[in-house]
């Protein structure tokens, strides 16, 4: 943990916090390198059942990486192969939420990709401007984001480098909620908590079918849905969840 990264478990829901607000929440390698630890500790955590991902201050989510410490990196080649702080967050098996406010940029827009849902507050703004720095996003800015808003909207983005604002990434699907700037912490808390409710276990099969179904044959998805869907009967949540119904009672999962 470092002072500008940090994980703070509250129940069932770990938030992550990108604290780095001089620099509006932007990453540097040892913070790539920290974040990847901080997936790892929520994945073996067993309390954890959900994730939120936020920036700290009322100015960013993140604007991605430190274009100031690229070349901390080294060479073209170790960029290439570098701790990629987005793909520590693609790995977190358990839900992960994004709450967004203030600008998301760059490999910040890349950090929310790769939750699994995006709340927005009114001032949130979306943006991919590598093109006019001369380069490309390199964590999923050309690969999940079209996958989410359709390959248009992805290239009007991409291409121009402009700013989306929250209602028109709510329109195009980029996020799923826009609630007021001082309304995001708790609406962001109380998703995590429903969510949180229900059997972690469904949940994480959830949350890997629907990867799977963004680059698998619908056959192939179908007949793959239908094993994990008999694996679930296989748990003590799904045995509860049957039981809480038949006795009208909330049910009292325990990720078993």
């Amino acid at each position: 943990m470092t002072q500008e990264l940090r994980l703070d478990v509250d129940g069932a829901v770990g938030t992550i916090t990108i604290d780095r607000q001089a620099k509006l929440n932007t990453i540097t390698p040892e913070m790539g390198r920290t974040l990847t630890a901080i997936a790892d500790e929520v994945n073996a955590r067993a309390e954890v059942r959900v994730v939120v991902l936020c920036g700290a201050g009322d100015r960013a989510f993140s604007a991605g990486s430190d274009v100031g410490v690229l070349d901390d990196y080294g060479d073209n080649w170790s960029l290439r192969n570098r701790t990629d702080y987005v793909r520590a967050v693609l790995a977190i098996r358990k839900p992960v939420i994004a709450s967004v406010h203030g600008y998301a940029i760059g490999g910040g827009m890349e950090l929310a990709l790769a939750c699994d849902v995006r709340y927005a507050a009114r001032d949130a703004q979306f943006g991919a401007g590598e093109i006019k720095l001369g380069w490309c996003g390199g964590a999923g800015e050309t690969q999940i984001l079209p996958r989410i808003v359709g390959a248009g909207n992805a290239l009007h983005m991409l291409l121009t480098g402009d700013m989306v604002g929250a209602d028109e990434a709510f329109r195009i699907g980029l996020v799923q909620k826009v609630v007021e700037v001082e309304e995001l912490q708790d609406e962001v808390q109380a998703l995590a908590e429903r969510i949180a409710a229900n059997a972690p276990i469904a949940c994480q099969i959830v949350k890997h079918l629907v990867r799977v179904a963004q680059s698998t044959a619908l056959d192939v998805g179908l007949s793959y849905e239908n094993d994990l869907f008999a694996y679930c009967f296989t748990t003590s949540d799904s045995a509860e969840g049957r039981a809480a119904f038949a006795e009208k009672r909330p049910p009292r999962f325990e990720g078993r």
